[in-house]
């Protein structure tokens, strides 16, 4: 089959041909419909996630079960949304109600399958989903209801659920509470659908590209500002001298980080949604902290359950009640994908999707 496959650091990727082994106990093979270009995609061909390599790329999909190992209740042909991060349901977070920081999930690349020419392959969270097939422990496959449009259904496992979580499950925004959201990825543009879901007013929507104004004002946002110096400035003016009561991170940097931080007022709470690198530090100062009484946290895939959250998303997404068009920026075929991620890297559009012939 094919797939999408870095070599190494830095290296562009290219579509090979890759085997897969059969599922075994537990394990099913997923067709692949449709398949996103995330961020997170990126960093593992730059390395910031630490991958090892031959590696296929991909985590966020959706698809339909076309071999069942042994042991398995889903069948051939139930349509489902991939979760790249399944729960144990045994380590000390899952017993605690904190699935989504589960112990057995902390591996950005997985060995699985070889290239066409016997060299082992490993797979981008334990899925590898840029490719047509995947062979994934059931637990990693989330069911969903038939006749789904294939594109915004692949974003339910990554963008939309980590979007939408961040505002319900991390945040725990409030109708008519102010939210400012920083970077408008296909994460940024899932926090602010969920924030209009929600009732926050105003919604500021922020970027350095002037381009994601329409996207940002479609997915939810009441006003949309350009990334410069003056943001903090611009914010407080918005929100009566005070700042927001919310500020989401979505690009995982520093500087935004600090961003966020000058633009929620005291008192206000700053949700760090962007994975950033290892060496890129942020710092405060202890009177700093203390003075602006600011929380300043993180949210890990949305702090959700995909078990429970995803069919709830796919529900709202077949009855109408949750658009996601302004995510999907275009759909390209596999052989078109490395360069939408090069356009993705450029900062053009939300969300490329791969979809692939029934």
């Amino acid at each position: 089959m094919r797939a999408l496959v870095v070599r190494g650091r830095d290296e562009v990727p290219a579509v090979e041909e890759v085997r897969l082994p059969a599922p075994g106990p537990g394990e099913l093979r997923i067709r692949i419909r449709a398949a996103g270009l995330c961020h997170s995609d990126l960093a593992m061909v730059n390395g910031t996630l630490a991958p090892a390599y031959p590696l296929v790329l991909g985590h966020e999909a959706t698809g339909v079960v076309a071999e069942a190992g042994p042991g398995t209740r889903l069948t051939v042909g139930t349509p489902v949304v991939l979760n790249w991060a399944p729960a144990c349901r045994d380590c000390w977070h899952c017993r605690h109600d904190e699935p989504w920081l589960c112990a057995a999930n902390s591996a950005a690349s997985v060995a699985r399958g070889e290239t066409a020419a016997g060299e082992p392959t490993h797979v981008t969270l334990g899925l590898g989903a840029l490719a047509e097939e995947v062979v994934v422990p059931e637990r990693a496959a989330v069911p969903v209801p038939a006749g789904l449009p294939p594109a915004p259904a692949a974003l339910l496992g990554c963008a939309v659920l980590t979007g939408t979580g961040a505002v319900r499950n991390t945040a725990r925004v409030a109708a008519g509470e102010s939210v400012a959201v920083i970077g408008l990825g296909g994460v940024g543009l899932a926090v602010l659908t969920a924030a209009r879901r929600a009732g926050a007013t105003p919604i500021i929507a922020v970027d350095v590209v002037d381009s994601k104004r329409e996207l940002a004002l479609a997915a939810g946002a009441t006003e949309f500002l350009r990334s410069d110096d003056n943001l903090s400035r611009e914010v407080r003016g918005r929100t009566g001298g005070r700042g927001v009561d919310h500020a989401f991170e979505c690009v995982g940097g520093s500087a935004t980080i600090r961003a966020a931080w000058r633009a929620t007022r005291r008192g206000g709470a700053v949700t760090v949604v962007g994975m950033g690198g290892r060496d890129d530090v942020f710092s405060l100062s202890a009177s700093e902290i203390f003075h602006s009484a600011r929380t300043l946290r993180s949210s890990v895939y949305g702090s959700t359950d995909p078990d429970r959250e995803v069919p709830e998303l796919a529900a709202a997404l077949a009855a109408g009640d949750l658009d996601l068009t302004p995510l999907v920026s275009g759909t390209v075929s596999l052989a078109e994908a490395p360069a939408a991620l090069d356009r993705l890297a450029r900062g053009e559009g939300a969300r490329w999707v791969v979809t692939f012939p029934d």
